[in-house]
């Protein structure tokens, strides 16, 4: 059996020691990333190339006693940096044409999201652009924003649809995507989102049902077939698109055919949104600038992820979610860089930052958001989100000793992380700008 070992590592930042699958306050403690540390850089990393599992982590000299046979294929020398996990963005849309870089001056003249998006503008811009694209393009485009999120340390993105809202374009970004995750080497977790908005010509009642009785019976026979690959179910639930009882009755269908119910929660108003995911027990709900003390609690005892999203509450100058009251309640807080035509950014250390800076969370718990708690929105968190023994080797190594420099050093991600490994190989490498895909 053949290993690749990282090696000279002055700080190993496990975020989790345990096989824990998220974080949230116990005892009244603060959240404590775990983490490795040695004056001397003499910590290892053991990745088994077979699994791409982590199969060691330690000093040195104590990981060769324990494994005195292990042969190394490879050996990378880290240089006295940092090792992190690989973060894992939850919450995308990735496929789409038609940029919105016109609509952005008018946000900075007071224009707001629901202003532009009954204009004609936002999504139905979009959406507009996107049936007319060559799907070429729209894939090409796909995976040049996959790149920059790569290199920018994120391993595991969630990949929503959402610019189509008709049946064959909405097939047409859902195949889009499954090539992406067959293809690309890293994990996707796609999301059906053809209730984004509603259609051009259509009520909220005829689009929920439209979902329900023709989009999602012939998406399954696409799942069947093994044609599709999809993990979760969206719908955009908020005032005068998708009301709490259609939002219900779509994420039930969704959930009917085994699809995670992960879904965009009291953003511009509350809507109830936060108490319909705690109540079904979704697996994450987004956005939740809105939401009511009740609605946390909920999502606390159905132990449902919120997917905070910082870049979307500054642009949109919405006000920021309580992201210490959630957490204090015992919810899971993850974090998304939100990536579309409204909030262009593919940089999870620039989510970190604004995190911290806007929403009030700890270097600790934005950490924990990219990375553990990320991957827990995605039902992902029992193989990534942390470095330890039986884990996916998804991680990154910074040229810093310090792992706060990714998000201290506002601007210079690029700078900071030399490689990029997913399942112990490297898909990203700074020194000659390679990408493995």
């Amino acid at each position: 059996m053949s290993y690749r070992l990282l090696k000279n590592i002055k700080q190993i930042v496990q975020v989790a020691s345990d096989d824990r699958e998220y974080y949230v306050v116990e005892n009244n403690q603060h959240i404590v990333v775990k983490f490795s540390e040695s004056k001397t850089a003499d910590l290892v990393i053991v990745i088994e190339n077979a699994t791409g599992n982590i199969s060691a982590i330690g000093e040195e000299s104590t990981v060769f006693q324990m494994y005195p046979e292990m042969t190394f294929s490879d050996v990378i020398d880290c240089k006295e940096g940092c090792v992190l996990p690989g973060f894992v963005d939850a919450h995308t849309h990735p496929v789409w044409a038609g940029d919105r870089v016109h609509e952005f001056a008018d946000k900075l003249n007071g224009a707001s999201y629901a202003d532009i998006h009954k204009s004609g503008g936002g999504i139905n811009f979009t959406v507009r652009h996107t049936k007319s694209a060559d799907p070429d393009d729209l894939y090409e485009s796909f995976v040049r924003r996959i790149r920059s999120m790569v290199k920018k340390g994120s391993t595991t993105i969630e990949c929503k649809s959402g610019y189509g809202l008709d049946y064959e374009t909405e097939l047409r970004m859902l195949q889009l995507l499954t090539r992406g995750k067959r293809e690309l080497p890293l994990d996707l977790s796609i999301t059906y989102l053809a209730a984004h908005a509603v259609p051009a010509g259509m009520t909220s009642e005829q689009a929920t049902n439209d979902i329900i009785d023709n989009q999602l019976p012939r998406l399954k026979q696409e799942i069947d077939s093994g044609k599709l690959l999809i993990d979760n179910v969206d719908v955009f639930c908020e005032k005068d698109i998708y009301d709490v009882r259609q939002t219900e009755a779509i994420l039930r269908a969704g959930a009917d055919l085994g699809l995670e119910m992960n879904f965009h929660a009291d953003e511009l108003t509350n809507q109830g949104g936060a108490e319909l995911a705690g109540r079904l027990g979704a697996r994450a709900a987004s956005h939740l600038e809105e939401a009511s003390p009740h609605g946390v609690a909920l999502m606390a005892q159905g132990k449902t992820a919120a997917v905070l999203l910082p870049t979307t509450a500054l642009i949109c100058k919405l006000r920021p979610p309580s992201a210490t009251a959630m957490i204090q309640a015992g919810v899971a807080v993850a974090l998304g860089s939100d990536f579309n035509p409204n909030a262009y950014c593919c940089s999870m250390p620039l989510v970190m930052f604004l995190a911290c800076t806007t929403f009030g969370m700890s270097l600790e718990q934005a950490l924990v958001g990219a990375t553990l708690n990320s991957a827990y929105s995605l039902k992902l968190s029992h193989r990534l989100g942390a470095i330890t023994v039986g884990r996916q080797a998804d991680l990154l190594i910074c040229n810093c000793a310090k792992w706060e420099h990714l998000i201290y050093q506002l601007g210079e991600t690029e700078e900071l992380i030399e490689m990029v490994l997913k399942k112990g190989k490297v898909i990203f490498r700074r020194q000659d700008q390679f990408f493995a895909f």
